[in-house]
């Protein structure tokens, strides 16, 4: 998906986005006791600290342009956490904080490209306050670039692979739609609230949730966990 490719893209978008989400989550970062990054998150094998030792790296990659051949594969993430093993905890909140600030720019240059590591980097700031028990997780007040975001995610490169849902949001006046018809089925359709929509999106835990979907089942909406 390029700037081009939708009237409604705002480069600064996913820029705005981490900032939103810097200003709210590093406070919480710094509050925290050391053994609280500890903690184990939805994310499989992960705790805390891995999850933003992976945040860190990553927007760190699109900071300093490193993309080499299997960039942001398992193995790879697997290694800039391992990079990063022995920085104390702050050391951590301070690379992705110094990231979550410098990156905007680099995305919006890369015209839509890179849009998806900022939704990314948002998702995981609600796995650690999923994990600690914090209210807000993927909700709050960077919610509607996210949903913006997820729009136009699921029609760029993803959207061979993307489900065409229709989503009746919580709160909102028109629906998201997510996806691109192939000609093959009607798109399928979701009732609920937002921050429910990202769990099946991203293939997070949905215990304690309502919501309605027709026409699909979850496993077919998730786009990455």
């Amino acid at each position: 998906m390029t700037a081009t490719a939708d009237a409604t893209y705002e480069p600064d978008r996913a820029g705005r986005l981490l900032r939103t989400e810097r200003d709210l989550l590093v406070p919480l970062l710094r509050a925290a006791p050391d053994d609280a990054y500890a903690v184990r998150t939805c994310c499989p094998g992960w705790t805390v600290r891995h999850v933003l030792a992976h945040c860190g790296s990553a927007l760190a990659r699109v900071v300093e342009g490193r993309f080499e051949e299997g960039v942001y594969s398992p193995e790879s993430n697997d290694r800039d956490i391992a990079e990063r093993a022995d920085w104390s905890n702050s050391r951590v909140v301070d690379e992705l904080e110094r990231c979550m600030t410098e990156a905007g720019p680099v995305i919006a240059a890369a015209k839509g490209h890179l849009d998806g590591v900022a939704l990314g980097e948002w998702v995981h700031a609600g796995d650690v306050r999923e994990a600690w028990g914090k209210p807000g997780a993927y909700g709050g007040a960077g919610l509607t670039d996210a949903l913006a975001l997820l729009e136009q995610f699921s029609r760029g490169a993803h959207a061979a692979s993307s489900l065409h849902l229709h989503a009746d949001v919580d709160g909102r006046d028109e629906p998201l739609t997510l996806g691109v018809a192939d000609g093959k089925r009607p798109p399928a359709r979701y009732m609920g609230d937002a921050p429910t929509l990202i769990r099946l999106i991203a293939g997070r835990p949905l215990t304690g949730t309502r919501y309605e979907l027709a026409g699909a089942v979850e496993k077919e909406l998730c786009l990455f966990g």
